[in-house]
């Protein structure tokens, strides 16, 4: 994970998101080892809010996306690990990215690598760790809104990045969603639409009010995932989601995040990205996201009954929502 503290995306000094993200800390480490990246200037402050069980590291980068600017993690027969490094441009660049610079995220990849000696690949091509997800049986699921963007890697060939998934991801069956996400400032990746819970099986952001405009867009992947066989041949078994009530952001939570030029504002009434398909996998628990709605307890009881061996630890995060994403956005998992 990577200390939150950019007051022109964390509202209030990012001391809100700060108290979330040691409460993710504090729960994911009593079932998992855990590294809090941290900067210069909040290293004390981050080490005392943690507990004693979190590593805390000092490291330069951006911003605290830590799936979306980490490696990704390979895990050969042998159970011998490697990563790759992918190419950062705060979700789109100069064309329609997030914001600037991002130069330091960029080089974190590289640095984890380093940090925990494992050998890594260099890949000449933006992908953030949010915009797929897989099964570790050769099935890959992502949305063309987000990793065909043109604010990316420009004007690519759907089949190009077919060919780079295969060569660094061993995957060989891509299924492609449209659309992740309404009105996702990513421009829509997939983690907040579909996750794997096991090969084999998914969970979908889902709605049944028409009135919604994420009714279209969770029909329409239902759809997609409904028809396609994965890498070993098998249906999909999909896990309908309920997603909680729009969530807007108010003027208070507006108010208390500092413009600055180069930055998605915040303003009153945008809607934030709130779904439970976007939690981390632990070793042997769940850590889900919840919002203080009347989905949540239903929430927590489907995905107990999705993992019966597995703890469900709810954390209310929508000071996550607020900053742009999620728990699952802000945890990369290592392979032992």
């Amino acid at each position: 994970m990577m200390w939150p503290e950019r007051t022109d995306n964390w509202r209030d000094g990012a001391k809100p998101a700060q108290k979330v993200f040691a409460e993710v800390a504090a729960k994911i480490s009593k079932y998992e080892p855990l590294t809090m990246l941290v900067s210069r200037k909040q290293y004390e402050h981050a080490l005392h809010a943690m507990p004693e069980a979190v590593r805390v590291v000092e490291m330069s980068y951006n911003d605290s996306w830590m799936r979306d600017v980490g490696p990704t993690y390979l895990v050969n027969p042998q159970n011998g690990v490697r990563s790759v490094s992918w190419q950062f441009n705060a979700w789109g660049g100069l064309v329609d990215g997030l914001y600037f610079p991002w130069d330091q995220d960029n080089l974190v990849s590289e640095k984890v690598s380093d940090l925990d000696r494992i050998d890594h690949y260099d890949v000449d091509f933006v992908l953030e760790g949010s915009a797929y997800q897989t099964d570790g049986e050769g099935t890959l699921i992502a949305t063309e809104e987000s990793v065909l963007s043109e604010g990316r890697n420009g004007q690519i060939e759907k089949a190009t990045v077919e060919a780079i998934f295969k060569k660094y991801l061993n995957v060989t069956k891509i299924i492609w969603l449209e659309r992740g996400y309404f009105m996702d400032e990513t421009n829509g990746d997939v983690d907040n639409m579909v996750n794997f819970v096991r090969p084999g099986e998914v969970a979908l952001t889902w709605t049944e009010d028409e009135s919604d405009p994420m009714y279209e867009i969770c029909h329409e992947a239902l759809a997609i995932l409904e028809k396609v066989t994965d890498a070993q041949g098998r249906h999909l078994k999909i896990y309908r989601v309920q997603m909680p009530k729009p969530l807007l952001i108010t003027k208070a939570e507006s108010e208390g995040v500092d413009p600055v030029n180069g930055r998605l504002p915040r303003y009153e009434g945008d809607r934030l990205m709130a779904t439970y398909i976007n939690c981390y996998l632990a070793n042997g628990a769940v850590i889900l996201p919840v919002f203080g709605d009347e989905h949540d307890e239903a929430a927590i009881s489907q995905y107990q009954a999705i993992f019966p061996d597995r703890t469900i630890e709810p954390v209310y995060a929508r000071e996550l929502l607020l900053g742009g994403g999620d728990i699952h956005s802000i945890v990369l998992g290592v392979p032992d």
